[in-house]
Parts: C-alpha cells; structure tokens; sequence
C-alpha cells in the first residue's frame, strides 16, 4: 500500500513538473510557518487532539488519535484543534452599572472545543471570537445590575454570561464551561462611600443589638419582679393563715382555760370557808385596784369610802350572798349570767 502511495504522489509531481526533493522542502517551511504538521505519509496523531485533513484544498477527514495514513501531496493538514479544557483569560474592561457605576472587571473563561469541523470552519480564530463574545456579554450582564448586586450576585452573573456565550459559540463548534470574574476595581470615591456605608450598618446592627439586649434586661427584671411579688403576696397570705389559725387556737385555749378556772372558782365556793376564801381574793384584788390609780390616766373617779376596805368586801359579799339564794332557782344559763356577773366584780 505504501508502495502504491509514493507511486501516486511521484506521478502527481512528475505531472506538475515539480521534483520530488523541491515540493518536500515547501511543504516543510510552510508547515514550520504555521506550526503545523507535515504530512508525512504516516502519522501518529496523539489523544485529545484533533486534526483536519483537506485534500486538494477541501475538507477531506479528521485524524483520529493513532496511526493514520495521507497522501503526500494532495492531503494536507490544515488545523489542529485540541479537544482539552481551554483556559483563556479575559483582559480587564470597562462597563457601566444600572446606577451609573463604572467598574473596571476581568475573568476567566474556561472553554472546550466540541466539534473540529465548526471550530475549524465556522470561525476565523475561536479563542479570540470568545473572549470579545465574553467581554461584550459581561457588559450587558452588568448593565443590568446596580454596584451592589453585583457584589451579592456573581453566581448568577457568571452563569448568565455562560448561558449568552453558548448561545452564539455553538454554530463555532465550541463550548463555554464555566466563567469566573477575577477581581472587580471600583473608583476610590465609590470605594470610599461603600466603606462608610459599611460601618454605618455595622453601628445600626450595634444598635439594634443594644437595643434588644436592653428589652430584653428589662423584660427579665420586670419578670422577676412580678414573680417576686406574687411570692411575697402568697407567703404573706400563708403568714395571715397561719396568724389566724393560731390566733383561733390561742382563743379556744383561753377559753378553755377561762371555762376550767370558773368551774374550779364555783367548786371552791361550794366547799367550807369559801365564802372567807373569796372575801380574802376580793380584798386582795381591791388592794391591787387601789395601788394602780392615777398611773394611766390623771381622771379618777373615787367612792366617797375608798379607805374602807372592809366595807367594800361587806358588799361584794353582800351581792355573792344574793346570787348564792337565787342560785337554786334560776336557770342554768341565769346561772352561767351570774358566775359571768361574779367574774367581773372580781
């Protein structure tokens, strides 16, 4: 087979009265000018690249990676596309904000060739149509935001750029992967009224954080407060229990002391030499009157006999000596009403 290419090609160049020696040396300047291969007869293409043979001046086949065999002379390789991930970076421009903003921006764009043949025929120079595609797309995409969102929203511009550089580089036979933007250069002035901004919403947030940290204090103390209150109103109520359960128990005794003094005072008075009992009790009492008045108040109202003591004993027991006859023919509650009446003479 080999033998019968270089049978063809000498005939072809012995019919163009081209030597053999002459037309291998314009092949290989012409291929050292442009940087690519020389058509060799055989060829090893490597991977991930692809080449575009055209015979006779048309587009002939694309060599696949490997062994591939030409005719010398009436095929050439015309390009070379590399099928890798292309990196191009995107010079730095201007563009102008929503708001009147210019901003100076660069990226990256990062790129694959899809198709060998569009790439080859569809465009003069791929790499350069798609970094003037990105440059003139980038200044749409910020021509539709304001300073700030394009800060907050990169993710979206990045993939609004991707989306409108696909959609012109596919009849290219090319694919944008991805775009990033690099660094985004305001003018100092901008830089300088954002900075303030951004320390005025830093003392905002200061603020609203005090302000809510001060609520809060106060809330809490009026919490406790309130819960201290309702404490102290439930222990006083338990205390005013308390008081008056005890104060109920001390009455009960006292009467029960009162009604158990009575009954011993009555049995006393029943037994011999009581009445001598209760005339000795009376005059003590009165004797203990006596030396009391004029300590509590400077208004005294005296019997006339206040030094007859013996005068006052003959009447208490006059009125005992009463009670005593008409004991029997009172009522039991007549009875308790005179022990009462007793009591208080005593």
């Amino acid at each position: 087979m080999l033998r019968a290419v270089s049978r063809v090609g000498g005939a072809l160049l012995r019919g163009s009265h081209i030597s053999g020696p002459n037309a291998w040396s314009i092949e290989a300047r012409r291929c050292a000018s442009s940087g690519l291969p020389m058509n060799t007869v055989v060829l090893f293409v490597p991977q991930q690249e692809a080449w575009v043979v055209e015979r006779m001046g048309r587009f002939h086949r694309i060599l696949e990676p490997g062994l591939n065999l030409l005719i010398p002379v009436l095929d050439r390789i015309r390009y070379v596309q590399s099928l890798k991930e292309i990196v191009i970076n995107v010079p730095e421009q201007s563009a102008v904000t929503l708001d009147n903003v210019t901003l100076q921006i660069d990226g990256v764009l990062y790129l694959r060739v899809m198709d060998p043949y569009k790439a080859s025929y569809g465009v003069e120079d791929p790499e350069y149509a798609v970094t003037q595609l990105a440059q003139t797309t980038m200044r749409s995409e910020l021509g539709k935001l304001t300073l700030d969102k394009v800060f907050r929203e990169r993710e979206s511009l990045n993939s609004s750029i991707v989306d409108a550089i696909n959609q012109a580089s596919d009849y290219w036979g090319i694919k944008c992967l991805r775009y990033e933007i690099k660094d985004i250069h305001v003018p100092p002035k901008v830089r300088e009224a954002m900075q303030m901004q951004v320390e005025a919403e830093r003392r905002k947030r200061a603020m609203v954080l005090e302000s809510e940290g001060t609520r809060e204090s106060a809330i809490n103390v009026a919490e406790g407060q309130k819960q201290a209150q309702i404490l102290a109103s439930e222990a006083e109520r338990a205390e005013q229990i308390n008081k008056a359960a005890g104060e109920a128990n001390a009455i009960l005794a006292k009467a029960k002391a009162r009604g158990e003094a009575i009954r011993l005072v009555a049995d006393a008075l029943d037994q011999q030499h009581g009445n001598a009992a209760a005339s000795l009790a009376i005059a003590e009492q009165y004797v203990t009157a006596f030396s009391k008045l004029a300590k509590e108040s400077n208004t005294i109202l005296l019997p006339s006999n206040t030094g007859d003591i013996s005068s006052m004993v003959t009447q208490a027991m006059g009125i005992y000596g009463t009670l005593t006859k008409n004991m029997h023919q009172n009522s039991p509650a007549e009875d308790n009403k005179n022990t009462e009446e007793l009591k208080q003479i005593s």
